[in-house]
């Protein structure tokens, strides 16, 4: 006989959604193959999660939350925007967001992070449920996938750390999620109204760098090598080749540094140029948009309707 280890059972509760009880009484029925331990709570009815993990889950909420000098913001995801006015969920994501002030924005570390307010019922007493155990617990309840897919905190030793959320669908939960570190002895109040007016600026011209230092090399590298051979193409002399491609390369910059870029509340002082003029210095931001980079699947909506109405 197998042994059934504290760990085993934690891990087949978190690929299936079942109850902890019922976990180690599959593991101990399959002897501890936990794949078999999956299909038999499977045959059970019990597995809720199990059959929804491999969904794209692109939908869902940017979350963010704020303390002093520190601020985070976290991206939950789910299948379909309809989650995204779910109470649940929306608690569990201000919950998350809340957690990463303190924990960081390690994903592994969050989820093995004390959810809450959480508890469960298990052999000889309770326990605390963590985060990722609480997003098996939701998942099953809702019946969608989800995912915490990626978290950020910024904090400062003097300053603020200013939020700044796009499409809300409630006070710090939306489509898009800024966050803009600025450092200074200005006022506090009036750092932060400054910092949510770059983290606008943010959300509308998508920065991919704060400043020139920071830009991507093999980015930039590739830039130049586009622009070289778009220069060559004039036919030009390599020396007005070289000069039009740091003509070039300047514009390329106000596109994606953020203190080069154009201002985009008056559209011609440059970001830079307001910081400077704050007496502040900023030190760091970040941007998450909802479900950027995922690839979704492309659905036919009548298909699946006729699909279901063909099972029934």
């Amino acid at each position: 006989m197998a042994e059934i280890t504290a760990a085993m059972v934690r891990d087949l509760r978190e690929k299936t959604g079942a109850g902890m009880m019922d976990c180690k009484k599959a593991l101990v029925e399959a002897n501890g193959d936990m794949e078999a331990a999956v299909d038999w709570l499977r045959k059970k009815g019990l597995s809720a999660a199990a059959k929804k993990s491999g969904r794209v889950a692109a939908e869902g909420l940017i979350a963010v939350a704020s303390a002093p000098r520190t601020a985070a913001m976290v991206e939950v995801n789910a299948e379909t925007d309809f989650v995204a006015r779910n109470e649940h969920f929306q608690a569990f994501c201000a919950a998350v967001a809340e957690l990463v002030l303190t924990v960081g924005d390690d994903i592994e570390a969050l989820k093995n992070a004390r959810y809450p307010g959480s508890m469960d019922l298990v052999e000889g007493g309770t326990a605390h449920r963590t985060v990722g155990e609480q997003l098996t617990h939701l998942i099953a309840t809702i019946g969608e996938n989800m995912s915490i897919r990626r978290a950020k905190r910024l904090h400062v030793n003097e300053g603020a750390v200013a939020t700044y959320v796009h499409s809300a669908v409630k006070p710090g939960m939306g489509k898009i999620g800024v966050l803009v570190a600025l450092e200074g002895a200005s006022e506090i109040a009036a750092l932060e109204t400054l910092g949510r007016q770059i983290g606008m600026h943010v959300a509308a011209a998508r920065p991919e760098a704060l400043d020139v230092s920071a830009v991507d090399p093999s980015a930039l590298l590739r830039e130049k090598d586009v622009l070289s051979e778009q220069a060559r193409a004039s036919g030009k002399p390599e020396a007005i080749i070289e000069k039009m491609v740091e003509g070039r390369i300047r514009k390329y910059y106000e596109e994606v540094v953020l203190l080069e870029q154009v201002w985009v509340h008056d559209g011609e002082t440059r970001v830079k140029e307001i910081v400077k003029k704050a007496g502040a210095n900023l030190a760091g931001f970040a941007r998450f948009q909802l479900g950027e980079g995922i690839e979704k699947q492309a659905s036919d909506f009548a298909a699946e309707v006729a699909a279901a109405a063909g099972q029934g």
